[in-house]
């Protein structure tokens, strides 16, 4: 097994080989294992080449081949990366909280915050969001809830299949299954009570896609 230093010095060398087709600098290599000398990052690449997982390429300055990639972690890599998962789950971020968006029959789009609720960080990534309290019942079959709090991603681009955040109108939103039909979107309940509405595309803006839900019981 690999020590945890060359553990980490051959997976950044592979993660940066990948990305960007080029082996990091030994300055790189160095800052990435928080070392002060290329000195020790020598000394784990010769003892990374010797056990056959990386070789060295002739006639190439600081080239190297990712040969092998271990198929265990050393333990304390292990226990590294499950206490950055729990501190990850315990922390917590503000998002916006816009009110109330119906799940059923669509209401006035809410357009001004009124609070903020806090949510695990790692319950969103790589975008912004906001949050809406869901009223209705339109959306039961696909697990939304009368009541539920969606997290929602921003964006105005969304995929046949989404649940998305659905302005019509200009004054209308609503949480919805979307699908594009051609110059019209059906916006799709998930529930046999409620009836599809087929509209010109040119009247229905996305607000956003569904990311995760908070549900409170009572």
């Amino acid at each position: 097994m690999l020590t945890p230093k060359q553990y980490k010095l051959l997976m950044f060398i592979n993660k940066t080989l990948k990305e960007t087709g080029c082996c990091p600098s030994f300055d790189e290599m160095k800052d990435a294992l928080g070392l002060k000398s290329k000195s020790g990052i020598h000394a784990l690449i010769d003892a990374l080449v010797e056990r056959n997982f990386l070789k060295k390429l002739p006639h190439k300055a600081r080239a190297l081949e990712v040969v092998r990639l271990p198929k265990l972690k050393p333990s304390s890599i292990i226990a590294e990366e499950k206490l950055k998962e729990e501190a990850l789950a315990s922390s917590t971020v503000e998002i916006p909280l816009y009110g109330k968006i119906a799940a059923g029959t669509p209401i006035e789009a809410i357009a001004n915050e009124t609070e903020k609720v806090s949510i695990p960080l790692n319950m969103i990534h790589g975008g912004e969001f906001y949050a809406l309290t869901i009223e209705g019942d339109s959306m039961v079959d696909a697990g939304i809830m009368n009541g539920d709090t969606v997290i929602i991603k921003r964006t105005n681009v969304a995929h046949n299949g989404d649940i998305v955040v659905a302005l019509v109108d200009d004054c209308e939103a609503t949480l919805k299954q979307i699908k594009k039909d051609g110059p019209e979107v059906l916006l799709i309940p998930k529930n046999e009570a409620y009836e599809t509405r087929r509209l010109p595309a040119n009247r229905v803006k996305i607000q956003g896609i569904l990311s995760s839900l908070i549900r409170t019981y009572h």
